[in-house]
C-alpha cells in the first residue's frame, strides 16, 4: 500500500510538471540575485512567501496580510488552513493549544519545536517543554511553519517541524495602530502600536488585552472566561547606512500576565448531550494565575552584504499556579476526576458530589494547585556566508547554542466541602507534598547547513549536534524547606548528530519538484538510561502553477525506530511529565494546498480560493503497554489517539479596495482517545465537525476600518476532546465588530 502511494503520488507529480512544462513559454531563469534573500531578517527562518515558496522542504509562511483577514487571537483558527498541522482545542480560545505537525503527539504541543523571533519560548523547552505558556498570535506580524527535510537548523524537536512566530518589528518610519473589538460572552480586544526609525535609532511599543466572560457557565453564573494583559516594547541602535561594517543592536522586553478561570473538568456523556456549555458547581474555584517576562537581545554585524553574524541572548521566565479540581472523595474512596467523569454509573456518588447535587463531607473535593516556575536562557548565534558562481549559488550557514532551563515545581492539593452548590476551603494541603522538585536542562546544540544552487537545481545537506545533560533533583513530599534530607537526584545524557539532506529542481518557473531526508529527534527524560526519540522522516513534493492555479502537493512518510509518548494530566495521566517508550510507528501522509482566482481578469475585485487537505495515517509496529494507560493497551497496527486521519479546508474571500468579505470551514476528521483499530468505541471517539468562520472589513479610508467576525458561523455544537477529564466543547456562535486606525 505504502509503495502503490509513493507510486501514485510520482506518477500524479509527473503529470503536473509536465502540465506546467506545456503551459510554460520559457524555461526557469532563475533570478540569483534574488538569493540574497537568504539573509534575511536575524529572527526569522523565511522572512518572506518567496523564501518559502523556494526552501528544499515544505513550508508555509503566514504573511501579514493573512493574519489581518479574520484577526483571529485563537492559534488553531489561524493555522486552519496550513496543511500538515493537526491540532484538538481544549478551551475554545486556544489559550493552551495542542498542536501537532505531521504525526508528531499534540499533546500541549510538546513534540514540535516553538520559537518566537527565531529563539525557543516554550517554558522550557528541554526539561519541560508543554506549552503551559504559548505566544499571542493576536499581536504576531506573521507566521512560519517548518515540515519536513533541512530543519537541522532548528531543535532540539526535528521530526514534524517548528513553528516560529515573527512578533511586531520595528518600522521604518513612524506609523502606528489602535485596533479594538468586542463581542459575544464579552469578549474583547485592545491592541494599540506605535513606532518609528531614525538614522541610528528604532523602537516599537506595544499593548495587548485580551479577554472574555467565557461561554460556558457555572450554576452560580460567575465568570469563566481569561483575561490577559502583554506588553512589548523593542529598542535598536545601529551604524550608519553607509558604514564599511554594519551593526545593530535590538532590545525586545515582553511581558504577560493572565488569569484565567478555566478548569480540567469536563463533562460526561450524557450532560454533555443535554447542556454542553455547562460546567460542574464543584469547577467554581478553578482558576490559572501566569505571568511571564522575556528579555532578548539581538546583535548583527555585516561585515559585507554577503556575510553576516547574529546573536541572541535571551532570558525567559514563566510562573503559574493553576489551581483546579484534581480529586473526589466519598465514604473514604478517593478518585481522580477523570475517572469519575469517564465512568459516572460506576462512581454515581463521586458525580453527585462533582455536580453539587448533594452536600458532601469535608475536604471531598481536593484542589491541587500546580504551582511551578520555568526558567529558559541562553545564547545562540548564526553565520551566515554566501556567494556567487557564473552559474552557481553557494551559501554556508554555522549556528551555535548553548542552553539552559528548568522546571521548579511546588505544588499542594488543600480540602473543600460543597454544600447547596457552594465550596468551602476545609483544610489546608501541606506544600510541596504534591510535587516538591526542580528539572533542568544544560544543552548544547551546532548545526551546518549548506545550499548549493546549480541552475535549476538546488540541494541542502546539513547536520544538527545536540548534546544535553537532563536533571531531576527531588526533594520528596515532607521537605518544604528543600534541606536535601530526603532528595532523590537522578541524570540522564544525550548526544546525537542529526543529518539532512533536501533537493528542489524547477523544471520551469512553474513547476518544481522537492523532496529530502532527514533525522528526526526529540530528547528523552530525565531518567538514567532513558533513550530519545528518533525517526527517519521522508518527503517528496511539487510547486505548480498552471493558469490561475498555483498548488503544492507532497507525500510524507516518518519512521520511527522510538516513538516517546508523555505522562500529562491535561491527557488524563498523573502529570508527572515522564515520558515512555512507545516503540515503532510508522506515519505517512499526503497534504495539499491549492490556490485558484476566480476573477482574474477584474480589475475591480479579487475572488480568491484556497482548498487544503491532510491525510494522515499512523500504524503502531509493536504493541505494548502505556505507562498509566494514557494511551490503553496498544497492539500492533493500532492507530496514535488524537491525531485525524483526514482534514480540510477552503477560504473563499471577496476583495474591493474599499471593503473585503472572508468565509472559511475547516473539517476535522474524527479521531480516537485511545491506541486502538477499527470503528472507535463511542468513550473514546472525538466525533468530526465542519466549522464555518466569517470575516468582514469596510475601509471608511486609508487610516479607519470597520472589522466584524462570526466565529462559528452555524453555530455547531461539537465536542473539541475528551481530555483532560470528560467532554469539553467548542466555540458556540460567537460575533464581535471592531474598528482599526492606522497613522
Amino acid at each position: 500500500m505504502k509503495l502503490k502511494l509513493a507510486l501514485s503520488l510520482l506518477g500524479l507529480i509527473s503529470f503536473v510538471n509536465l502540465q506546467a512544462q506545456e503551459k510554460s513559454k520559457k524555461q526557469q531563469k532563475d533570478s540569483i540575485q534574488r538569493l540574497d534573500e537568504v539573509i534575511i531578517n536575524a529572527n526569522a527562518i523565511f522572512g518572506s512567501k518567496y523564501v518559502a515558496k523556494n526552501r528544499t522542504g515544505s513550508s508555509y509562511y503566514i504573511s501579514p496580510k493573512e493574519l489581518k483577514k479574520f484577526g483571529y487571537t485563537d492559534i488553531n483558527r489561524a493555522l486552519r488552513s496550513v496543511p500538515g498541522v493537526t491540532f484538538y482545542e481544549e478551551d475554545g480560545f486556544g489559550l493552551r493549544p495542542n498542536i501537532s505537525l505531521r504525526g508528531t503527539s499534540p499533546q500541549r504541543s510538546a513534540k514540535i519545536s516553538l520559537m518566537e523571533d527565531g529563539v525557543l519560548i516554550a517554558p522550557a523547552p528541554y526539561s519541560a517543554p508543554a506549552a503551559y505558556y504559548f505566544p499571542s498570535v493576536g499581536r504576531m506580524q506573521a507566521v512560519e511553519i517548518l515540515k519536513g527535510s533541512s530543519q537541522v537548523q532548528f531543535g532540539p524537536f526535528t521530526t514534524g517541524g517548528a513553528i516560529n512566530f515573527i512578533s511586531a518589528q520595528i518600522p521604518e518610519k513612524l506609523n502606528g495602530e489602535v485596533k479594538a473589538s468586542y463581542g459575544a460572552f464579552d469578549t474583547q480586544q485592545l491592541l494599540a502600536r506605535v513606532g518609528d526609525s531614525k538614522q541610528n535609532f528604532g523602537y516599537m511599543l506595544e499593548y495587548l488585552n485580551f479577554g472574555s466572560n467565557g461561554f460556558k457557565n457555572l450554576p452560580d453564573n460567575s465568570n469563566t472566561g481569561f483575561d490577559i494583559n502583554e506588553v512589548t516594547a523593542k529598542f535598536r541602535v545601529n551604524t550608519n547606512p553607509d558604514a564599511k561594517l554594519k551593526q545593530a543592536l535590538e532590545a525586545k522586553f515582553h511581558y504577560y500576565d493572565e488569569r484565567s478561570n478555566e478548569t480540567y473538568l469536563g463533562l460526561t456523556e450524557a450532560d454533555f448531550d443535554t447542556s454542553p456549555y455547562s460546567r460542574y458547581a464543584s469547577s467554581q474555584d478553578d482558576r490559572m494565575t501566569a505571568e511571564q517576562i522575556q528579555l532578548m537581545l539581538t546583535h548583527t554585524m555585516d561585515f559585507t552584504k554577503n556575510f553576516r553574524i547574529t546573536t541572541n541572548g535571551y532570558y525567559n521566565k514563566f510562573s503559574r499556579n493553576w489551581f483546579k479540581l484534581d480529586d473526589v472523595i466519598f465514604n473514604g474512596d478517593k478518585q481522580r476526576i477523570a475517572n469519575v467523569v469517564n465512568n459516572p454509573t460506576q462512581f454515581s456518588d463521586h458525580m453527585d458530589i462533582v455536580r453539587g447535587d448533594i452536600d458532601s463531607a469535608s475536604d471531598a473535593l481536593l484542589l491541587k494547585a500546580n504551582n511551578r516556575v520555568y526558567y529558559s536562557k541562553g545564547v545562540q548565534t548564526k553565520l551566515d556566508y554566501h556567494w556567487y558562481g557564473e552559474n552557481t549559488f553557494h551559501d554556508i550557514e554555522v549556528g551555535l547554542r548553548y542552553h539552559y532551563d528548568e522546571e521548579d515545581r511546588f505544588q499542594w492539593e488543600d480540602g473543600y466541602s460543597i454544600a447547596n452548590q457552594e465550596m468551602t476551603r476545609t483544610s489546608l494541603g501541606i506544600r510541596g507534598a504534591e510535587g516538591n522538585r526542580i528539572s533542568s536542562a544544560t544543552a548544547f546544540a551546532a548545526y551546518a547547513m549548506y545550499k548549493l544552487k546549480y541552475n535549476n537545481l538546488t540541494l541542502t545537506p546539513g547536520l544538527r549536534y545536540e548534546n544535553m545533560i537532563l536533571q531531576r533533583d527531588n526533594f520528596g513530599n515532607n521537605d518544604a524547606n528543600r534541606t536535601g534530607n530526603d532528595l532523590a537526584f537522578r541524570e540522564n545524557k544525550a548526544d546525537i548528530f542529526i543529518p539532512g539532506i533536501g533537493f528542489n529542481y524547477a523544471f520551469s518557473d512553474n513547476a518544481a519538484v522537492f523532496g529530502g531526508v532527514h533525522k528526526g529527534f526529540s530528547p528523552p527524560g530525565s531518567e538514567s538510561g532513558e533513550d530519545p526519540e528518533e525517526s527517519i522522516n521522508y518527503e517528496l513534493g511539487s510547486r505548480f502553477t498552471i493558469g490561475q492555479l498555483r498548488g503544492e502537493m507532497v507525500g510524507f512518510y516518518n519512521d520511527y525506530s522510538n516513538l516517546l509518548g508523555s505522562d500529562f494530566a491535561a491527557t488524563g495521566g498523573t502529570g508527572s511529565l515522564d515520558q515512555f517508550n512507545a516503540g515503532e510507528v510508522a506515519v505517512s501522509g499526503l497534504e495539499l494546498l491549492l490556490n485558484y482566482e476566480l476573477l482574474p481578469n477584474n480589475k475591480k475585485f479579487k475572488l480568491p480560493v484556497t482548498l487544503g487537505y491532510t491525510l494522515t495515517n499512523t500504524e503502531f509496529l509493536n504493541s505494548f503497554g502505556s505507562n498509566e494507560d494514557i494511551w490503553g493497551e496498544v497492539n500492533e497496527g493500532d492507530q496514535l489517539p488524537y491525531i485525524p486521519m483526514h482534514q480540510f479546508n477552503v477560504m473563499l474571500s471577496f476583495e474591493h479596495i474599499k471593503y473585503e468579505l472572508n468565509l472559511s470551514g475547516r473539517y476535522n476528521g474524527e479521531f480516537r482517545t485511545l491506541a486502538g483499530s477499527g470503528n472507535i468505541p463511542d468513550d473514546e471517539l472525538v466525533a468530526s465537525n465542519f466549522i464555518i468562520d466569517f470575516s468582514a472589513k469596510y475601509h471608511f479610508s486609508k487610516n479607519l476600518s470597520f472589522t466584524g467576525n462570526i466565529i462559528n458561523m452555524l453555530d455547531e455544537v461539537y465536542a473539541a476532546s475528551r481530555v483532560p477529564a470528560g467532554l469539553r466543547p467548542g466555540h458556540p456562535f460567537g460575533a464581535n465588530i471592531g474598528l482599526e486606525f492606522r497613522f
